[in-house]
């Protein structure tokens, strides 16, 4: 089968022959319909994620596909069958996946860095009985491609960690593609959503998800302080969806006092471990979240929003593209492009 491939991190990418996958006894093969190119990609193919222990290297974990093959202990899935799945994929069997918290499994699976990924024809999964998502027959690959990490991610930041409240001010610093899903989330739950950015595209993109206030960063001398401004006092709810040094201080900064910061973007290299003002966590009562993926558990919520089209996650995909062509979206990722999705649904 063709896929996109690597042998040294930040080294060439090329689309290359290699053997197709077979299932696992837990896991199924699913013929890869469409997959989004995700920063997270960017940040594996950097060198910067420790689950990539082995080179060569296929990345690729937001998609949507169909089942050709299942391994000998699958019991709920068959041939045909239109899946999607987490980018985190719990054992099933652990304390924290029973608990229903199968984003944080320590045996977790996760297609594109501790397995081959999606930029390929086909990709294999582990535990798919615990995994997989059937997508509603109203869902199109590439719409359930662009769910992926980002939109999942961001459901969870906002509305299971953040535990956004209609009505509450949401700060959310960076309005790449999980930024803008934090947007639309926000706003679908009735919250006040604000968004922050350098560029004006992506700003635009976040007033027509929903955003009541945006905040150009790059002319904004004081990003925490305008926000406090806006909402008389600071947000309930902060996220920096980003991952940055700046952006991580600054969605503390915009909390009123007992308001709650969710981290959701990868700090890496230099800033992998932030100064961050503990001063105000302190005196002011401030709760921080990590935020990482959503279990398969609770993605009928999210696929209820999206079918309905309260969560128009279709608009974000800004463009969609060939397995060719992964290559050099995966590459112009170092310079923070465009706003929205690009997703590969061309094999």
């Amino acid at each position: 089968m063709r896929a996109v491939i690597f042998s040294d991190f930040n080294g060439p990418m090329t689309t290359s022959d290699v053997a197709a996958p077979t299932p696992a006894a837990d896991g199924v093969v699913i013929a890869v319909r469409a997959t989004g190119v995700c920063r997270s990609d960017w940040h594996g193919w950097q060198g910067h994620d420790a689950d990539i222990k082995s080179l060569p290297h296929v990345p690729g974990h937001e998609f949507a596909g169909e089942v050709v093959e299942i391994g000998r202990d699958i019991t709920k899935w068959r041939v045909g069958d239109r899946v999607t799945m987490p980018f985190v994929a719990g054992c099933g069997n652990c304390r924290e996946c029973q608990a229903g918290a199968a984003q944080v499994c320590e045996s977790q699976f996760q297609p594109g860095f501790t397995a081959w990924g999606s930029f390929a024809e086909a990709v294999a999964v582990r535990y798919a009985d615990f995994n997989l998502i059937r997508l509603p027959e109203e869902l199109d690959f590439v719409t359930a491609a662009s769910l992926g990490c980002r939109l999942a991610t961001a459901y969870r930041a906002v509305a299971l960690q953040g535990n956004a409240r209609p009505g509450e001010w949401v700060a959310v610093h960076g309005c790449g593609g999980v930024g803008l899903s934090a947007v639309m989330v926000a706003a679908a739950l009735g919250a006040r959503p604000i968004a922050i950015d350098i560029r004006e595209e992506s700003l635009a993109m976040a007033r027509r998800f929903g955003a009541e206030h945006a905040i150009n960063a790059a002319t904004t001398d004081d990003v925490a302080a305008a926000v406090r401004d806006l909402t008389d006092g600071g947000a309930q709810l902060s996220l920096d969806a980003l991952g940055s040094a700046q952006t991580a201080a600054n969605s503390l900064r915009s909390l009123r006092r007992r308001g709650r910061h969710v981290q959701v973007g990868l700090l890496a290299g230099s800033e992998f471990q932030p100064r961050l003002p503990m001063e105000l966590v302190i005196g002011r009562e401030l709760e921080i979240y990590g935020s990482h993926g959503l279990a398969a558990a609770d993605y009928g919520p999210l696929l209820k929003f999206v079918v309905t089209g309260k969560i128009p996650v279709r608009d974000m995909v800004r463009q969609t593209i060939s397995l060719d062509q992964a290559p050099a979206a995966l590459a112009e990722m170092s310079q923070f492009g465009g706003p929205g999705i690009t997703v590969i649904d061309r094999f």
